[in-house]
C-alpha cells in the first residue's frame, strides 16, 4: 500500500444493496473498470459478498457487492438475503440501488425498513435512466427524497456509464480520511479460482435461460499451471444440480449445451488470467443441496 498518498486521501468500504436484478453487479464492474462480478437477466445471480476496489488519486473505494434483497421463502434464499443485510454493519457508506424502469415495491419496502435501523450515510442510485422518460425520473427522485434523508440521489445508467463518475464523486465525499486498505494494483479481494467458478456459473444461466433454477452451484476441483506446457492453466470444475432432469438440460443433446458453456467460460477465464486455459466440466446430481445446511456451507453459502 502506498505511503505517499496525498493529504486528505480517503479510503472506506461501500455496501451496494438493492432488490434483485437492478444492475448492482453491472455497476460494480463499471466503477472498477473490469468484470469481477457475474451478471445475468435472472435475479439472485450474485450469492456471495464480492469486494471490488476502485482506486483514484484522492481515494480508494472498496465496494461490497451483495445479493438482491427480497422476501425469502427457501433456506437458500434466506441465507442469501441474510448475507446481503449483514454488510450494512461493515460499511462506511451504503449505496442503495433501485431500478428506475421497473420498481420492486415489496423488496424496496424491506430495504427501507433495514435502513431505518442504521446511522451510516446512504446514497441512492436510480439505475437504467437510459430507458426512463425524464418527467417520470424527476417524479421518482422527489418521491424517494421525501421518504428518506439520503445524502445524495444520483440517476445513473450502469449499462452506458452515464453519471457513474458523478456517483463516484458523491461517494468519495462521505468516506473517512485514511490510508488505502489494498495495494493500488488490486481490483478485488477474491481469488481467481473463485472468479473462474463464478464465470462458469454465469455461462450456465446464460445458456439455459429459464430451464435451470438457481439450485446450481459450481466447485473448482483442479486449478494449476500445466508443468509440461508453460502458459497453460488446467481447470476442472463440477456443476452441481439437484435433479437428473436438470443434469440433462445442462449437458444438452449429445453434450452440445455443456460444450457451449465450457467454450464461453474458457474464453472469459483466459482474459481474466492472461493465459491459455484447458477447462474440463463435469455435471453431478446432488439432490436437494439447496435445502441442506451442510451442502450449502460446502458450496460457500454458509
Amino acid at each position: 500500500m502506498p505511503d505517499d498518498e496525498p493529504k486528505g486521501f480517503k479510503a472506506g468500504f461501500i455496501a451496494i444493496i438493492g432488490p434483485p436484478n437492478v444492475g448492482k453487479s453491472t455497476l460494480l464492474n463499471r466503477m472498477i473498470g473490469q468484470k469481477i462480478s457475474i451478471t445475468s437477466q435472472k435475479p439472485q445471480t450474485t450469492r456471495n459478498r464480492i469486494q471490488g476496489i476502485a482506486n483514484r488519486p484522492d481515494a480508494q473505494l472498496v465496494f461490497i457487492d451483495t445479493p438482491g434483497i427480497h422476501k425469502a421463502s427457501s433456506l437458500l434464499n434466506t441465507r442469501i438475503v441474510d448475507t446481503a443485510l449483514s454488510v450494512i454493519g461493515d460499511a462506511d457508506v451504503i449505496l442503495l440501488m433501485v431500478d428506475a424502469s421497473s420498481p420492486d415495491a415489496e423488496s424496496e419496502t424491506l430495504l427501507k425498513k433495514a435502513l431505518q435501523h442504521q446511522n451510516r450515510p446512504v446514497i441512492l442510485a436510480l439505475n437504467k435512466i437510459d430507458v426512463v422518460p425524464r418527467p417520470m425520473l424527476l417524479g421518482m427522485i422527489g418521491e424517494w427524497s421525501a421518504g428518506y434523508p439520503f445524502h445524495a440521489v444520483v440517476p445513473v445508467s450502469a449499462r452506458t456509464g452515464e453519471q457513474v463518475n458523478t456517483l463516484l464523486d458523491e461517494l468519495v465525499k462521505l468516506l473517512p480520511e485514511g490510508k488505502a486498505f489494498f495495494p493500488e494494483e488490486n481490483l478485488t479481494d477474491v481469488s481467481v479460482r473463485f472468479l473462474a467458478g463464478e464465470i462458469v456459473r454465469e455461462k450456465i444461466f446464460r445458456q439455459t435461460g429459464e430451464e435451470i433454477p438457481y439450485a446450481v452451484a459450481v466447485s473448482i476441483d483442479l486449478f494449476k499451471e500445466d508443468e509440461k506446457k508453460p502458459g497453460l492453466t488446467r481447470i476442472h470444475a463440477t456443476i452441481h444440480v439437484e435433479r437428473n432432469s436438470q443434469k440433462g438440460i445442462v449437458i444438452g443433446k449429445q453434450g452440445s449445451k455443456l460444450k457451449r458453456i465450457g467454450e464461453d467460460a474458457r474464453k472469459e477465464i483466459e482474459i481474466l488470467l492472461g493465459s491459455r486455459v484447458f477447462l474440463k466440466l463435469y455435471v453431478r446430481v446432488e439432490k436437494n443441496w439447496s435445502r441442506d445446511v451442510r451442502s450449502m456451507t460446502k458450496f460457500g453459502y454458509g
